[in-house]
């Protein structure tokens, strides 16, 4: 599930943790690590357990109409294809995703109005509407259905954010990456007619490479920032961010450990994490510093790259 761009970022936010609280261990960082890996992963898992909740919502309010005393013929006879879509009911019967959603404790039931105002905002959409008006009804029409929905009604949505920022600290950066994966796990649904759970390192190697960079990168982080601090001026020296130190510490860790990985390739990761972590002028600061730094370690021999 967790691509190496994804594993970088996880192992920037640990190092950073590090550099503000130095009282955390090598085997405090690595807890952090497997910790924040771990979450991805959950919040995948309660992102698609919210496809229930929205179903239940239109089931709700189907009954609510056919309770009135006086029900137009609309509401006596109901567009029911929503409320008993085959997703739903797929998830719902699936034992393993049913026993993940409770050992987790990933529930939506304290959020009925986020649900309620999720809902009214989807039937409003036109994509929707085709889709209650098309005639028949498939497994596959609803997955691509819930593959639209999470494409185009969770990352930007204000009042979603403030809810998973306030359940989980590692969930709110990993949103969009995690509605790419539930809009697989929709086209997978679709293809096969079951659900799978994800391996949160498809490639063992991923698991060796992030751990390994995040133990050397604690442990040579005094090193590399004393010669960060020696290649700037004492002005730039007193005004560093540690988000910065902690980038370049992760770039020349993993140029020094990792001899299949290109230089460029490496930079060019850490420079990218700067438009999300750090400052406007961070980009070609990091970028320099990565470049020169990684220069002398390799002109001393200290970096060797088979390719």
């Amino acid at each position: 599930m967790l691509n190496r761009r994804i594993l970088r970022t996880k192992a920037f936010k640990t190092l950073f943790s590090f550099s503000e609280d130095r009282s955390l261990s090598l085997k405090d960082c690595l807890a952090l690590l497997e910790i924040s890996c771990e979450a991805t992963r959950d919040l995948y898992l309660f992102m698609l357990a919210g496809i229930q909740p929205l179903t239940g919502e239109a089931n709700r309010r189907i009954e609510a109409c056919l309770t009135k005393f006086n029900p137009t013929e609309e509401e006596r006879n109901p567009n029911r294809k929503f409320a008993e879509n085959a997703v739903a009911s797929l998830l719902a019967e699936d034992p393993d995703f049913q026993k993940l959603i409770e050992k987790k404790k990933l529930s939506w039931e304290p959020y009925d109005v986020l649900v309620r105002n999720l809902f009214d905002t989807i039937r409003e959409k036109d994509y929707f509407k085709a889709y209650m008006a098309a005639p028949g009804r498939s497994l596959k029409e609803d997955a691509r259905l819930f593959k639209t929905i999470f494409e185009n009604e969770f990352e930007d949505n204000e009042e979603l954010a403030q809810i998973l920022e306030e359940m989980n600290i590692y969930w709110i950066d990993d949103l969009g990456y995690v509605l790419r994966f539930d809009m697989k796990s929709m086209d997978e649904i679709a293809k096969t007619g079951r659900w799978t759970y994800p391996g949160l390192y498809p490639d063992p190697t991923d698991h060796v490479f992030v751990s390994k960079l995040v133990q050397n990168a604690v442990a040579n982080y005094d090193r590399i920032a004393g010669k960060v601090a020696a290649n700037v001026s004492q002005w730039e020296a007193d005004r560093l961010f540690n988000t910065d130190i902690a980038l370049i510490a992760l770039g020349v860790t993993e140029a020094e450990t990792f001899e299949d990985i290109p230089v460029r390739a490496t930079i060019n990761e850490y420079v990218e994490l700067t438009k999300y972590y750090s400052t406007p002028k961070s980009r070609s600061f990091v970028n320099g510093l990565l470049d020169r730094l990684i220069k002398e370690e390799m002109d001393a021999g200290k970096i060797a790259k088979r390719i």
